[in-house]
Parts: structure tokens; sequence; C-alpha cells
């Protein structure tokens, strides 16, 4: 294996090591973006967008190289001359099948390479719709207790109502009734926005979630198609050796 092709087979094993930490179950979304708020990704954040960039050229370069191979190794013309030399036939095979395994460790580096960022980007949005999420199950549980205490003074200045005298006195705890009434109205409709805030964030933790599952899954099929090429090469270099 020649030296680019060394450096992309090394970046796959960092990305399928780096995708694999990222999809590990106890370490929580909200942790991962503790983590990305690091001093060192503030640094490294204004030549990211180039570096993702770069990496994608040169990732296609060499993937539209490997095809270039593919082609060439596989063609009528090769399949021709190869057949008259067997020696030649064998150099023949040997030249498609690395051309082959180029071709699926760049394609494969591609794809992870894209899925990487997909999976930070998931996560961060994870993250930032559980904390939407509590935050707005917090300020429903302290305007339901809010309307409780409302609705205890209420019933308090109903009992004063009962065992007053005069019209004075009625009159104060009608406008303090009405007050209330008022307070608890607008409670209400804050209790509701809030509801509906809330099942609209769980809804948008709920689709995050469903396209985390799918490109974990997706990386599962890879890793193991990633394995049977490996597993191929291995026994062609012990048989060429």
């Amino acid at each position: 294996m020649t030296l680019q092709w060394t450096v992309v087979a090394t970046f796959l094993y960092i990305e399928i090591g780096a995708v694999l930490i990222l999809c590990l179950p106890f370490i929580s979304a909200q942790r991962w973006q503790k983590i990305f708020k690091f001093r060192i990704w503030g640094r490294v954040a204004p030549y990211w967008n180039k570096g993702f960039l770069t990496m994608i050229v040169v990732l296609i370069v060499l993937f539209l190289d490997a095809v270039r191979e593919v082609r060439k190794y596989s063609g009528t013309e090769a399949n021709k001359d190869a057949k008259l030399n067997p020696n030649m036939f064998d150099h023949l095979h040997m030249k498609l099948f690395r051309s082959q395994r180029n071709l699926y460790i760049s394609g494969f580096s591609l794809f992870l390479w894209l899925t990487l960022r997909r999976v930070v980007t998931l996560i961060t949005q994870l993250a930032t719709a559980q904390g939407t999420s509590d935050a707005l199950q917090t300020q429903a549980e302290n305007t339901n207790a809010a309307a409780k205490k409302y609705m205890e003074d209420n019933e308090r200045l109903k009992s004063a109502l009962k065992k007053g005298k005069g019209n004075e006195g009625e009159n104060i705890v009608e406008d303090e009734r009405n007050k209330l009434k008022e307070e608890i109205e607008k409670l209400k409709d804050e209790l509701k926005k809030t509801s509906e805030a809330l099942t609209k964030s769980k809804n948008e933790v709920e689709a995050v979630k469903k396209q985390s599952d799918g490109l974990a899954r997706e990386y599962d099929r890879l890793l193991q198609e990633h394995e049977k090429i490996q597993n191929l090469d291995e026994a062609k270099n012990k048989k060429d050796h």
C-alpha cells in the first residue's frame, strides 16, 4: 500500500473510532455539548469549515482516481492481453483488487467524514432541544404551582367574605376576587402556551433521536462491509506472499 493510501486508511480508522465514541450510550448529549464548548474548539472553529471542505475535495479526488484505476484494470483490452500471459493475468487481478480496495477505502472515508459532521450536528441539536424541554417543563410546573396558590387565596377570601360584615368589606373582597380571576386566566394562558411549546420540543427531540438511530444503523452496516473488505485484503496479501 502506497503512502497516500496508508494515510487514507489511517484517517478511516480514526473516523471509525470517533463515530464509535460519539455513539456511546452512556455519554449524554448535554455532556457532549459541554465538551464541544471547550476553548480549544473555539480556537479551531474559524478553520473548521475550510478544513472540512478541503478534506472533502481530497477524498473526492482520491475516490475518482480509484474509480479510474478500477476501470483501467477491468477493461476488456486489459483482459485480452492478460489471457495471453498467465503471469500477467495474475498481476492484473492483483492490481484490480488493490484498486477496488482503494476505492472502498476512499469511499468509506468520504462517507464517514460527512456522517461524522452530521452526527455532531444532531448531538448538538438534541442537547439544545432537551435543555429547552427541561426549561419549559420547569416553567410549566412553576406556573401550575402559582395557579394553585392563587386558587387557595381565592378560597380564603371566600371564607373571609362569609365571616365579614358590611358592604365595604364585601367590595374589597370582590375586587380582590376579580383580580385573582384575571391572574388565574393569565396563568392558564401561560400554562397553555408552555404546554404547547413543551409538546413541540418533545416532538423535535423524538425526530432528532430517530435520525440519530438511522445513522447508527447505517454506520453498523458500513462497518461490517469494511471488515469484510479488510478480511479479503489480508487473505489476498497472504496469497501473494
